[in-house]
């Protein structure tokens, strides 16, 4: 059995009114929606089949239908319309993401807020890896005798830290000129030619070979780990809590567990850096808690080498075109003030 021109036009509509209410839906009310234009005894007929297709659910005998996965991955594949937002609603959030912060942390902070408030879901952003930035900047602070604070800077305005051991015998002033010396050697280079940059020192080092040593060990380990909880911001946890399908105090629980593993946050929502937008649905996510959540991502760009990921989580009727057309505006707009912080 094909689905024909009538099929489609009332999947879509049943869709579109679950979506609105999370109300199981009738033939009845399909029939009154303007542009569908049949019968209540035509629309059950075509239910019937679409159940039988494997595009509607039916909780309970005497109740209305729902749409299933499959429906949902029909329905934003070819079904369903593209909106645009105003352009008051672009302007406001690009003036709040300006506002908050003159900091990098800040400003993602910030997407986070406008995008889980502009879609009512719950937000996720993923940082760009850190293997895929430059070095920008790398200062050695004292703190203690023999331990000092090591500072790297990346070009995307992230900041890591780390204690290091300093022989004895280095002051302030030795620790600033090492740092002005890797600086300089180190601007702007991936981790690949980092690790040459060093060899090289370390070749004609006279003195602090230890130290130098031990910075390269601390360099390649914050560039290479796979981030730490700093690189997932969240916004809007408690939003899907107003949901009906989050009434169950267990399914709750379960997501909300989600939410505070980074690390599977990360893995989850960051492997789809660098495409557009992904639409994962239901079971598509791979975690049994989410597996009636819906995960739409875009990507963001930190200057020309590393990309991020902005992420909403949301139930499977979750608004699909207004999603993605907040993540599209808002991956472009955190990419260019990003630009400005390189």
């Amino acid at each position: 059995m094909q689905l024909d021109d009538r099929k489609y036009l009332i999947l879509q509509a049943i869709i579109d009114d679950y979506i609105m209410t999370a109300i199981p839906v009738g033939s009845r009310t399909i029939s009154r929606k303007s542009g569908v234009g049949f019968s209540p005894a035509t629309i059950r007929n075509e239910m019937s089949d679409l159940e039988e297709l494997g595009y509607l659910d039916q909780p309970h005998t005497s109740a209305g239908r729902v749409p299933s996965n499959k429906a949902y991955r029909l329905y934003v594949d070819h079904l369903m319309k593209t909106v645009k937002l105003s352009s008051d609603e672009r302007e406001r959030m690009h003036e709040h993401l300006l506002s908050k912060s003159k900091q990098v942390e800040g400003v993602i902070r910030s997407a986070a807020s406008v995008l889980s408030d502009a879609t009512k879901y719950t937000s996720v952003i993923v940082a760009p890896k850190l293997g895929t930035l430059r070095i920008k900047h790398v200062q050695l602070v004292p703190v203690a005798e023999r331990t000092a604070l090591m500072v790297i800077v990346t070009s995307a305005g992230i900041v890591k830290d780390a204690i290091i051991r300093v022989p004895n015998g280095l002051d302030a002033d030795d620790l600033y000129s090492i740092s002005r010396m890797l600086t300089q050697r180190l601007a702007d280079k991936p981790l690949e030619a980092v690790r040459q940059a060093f060899a090289e020192m370390l070749r004609n080092a006279e003195q602090n070979r230890k130290l130098l040593g031990e910075t390269l060990s601390v360099i390649e380990q914050k560039l290479e780990s796979g981030g730490d909880a700093s690189d997932v911001i969240v916004g809007g946890t408690g939003n899907l809590l107003e949901y009906p399908e989050y009434s169950d105090v267990n399914k709750a629980r379960n997501f909300l567990a989600v939410l505070e593993s980074k690390d599977k946050l990360r893995n989850l929502i960051g492997r789809d850096s660098g495409m557009e937008i992904s639409i994962r649905i239901g079971p598509e996510n791979q975690v049994p808690e989410l597996s009636d959540c819906s995960i739409v991502t875009a990507s963001y760009r930190v200057g020309d080498h590393s990309n991020g990921t902005l992420g909403i989580i949301g139930p499977t009727r979750m608004n699909y075109n207004r999603v993605i057309s907040v993540l599209e505006f808002m991956g472009r707009a955190l990419s260019d003030v990003l630009s400005e912080y390189r």
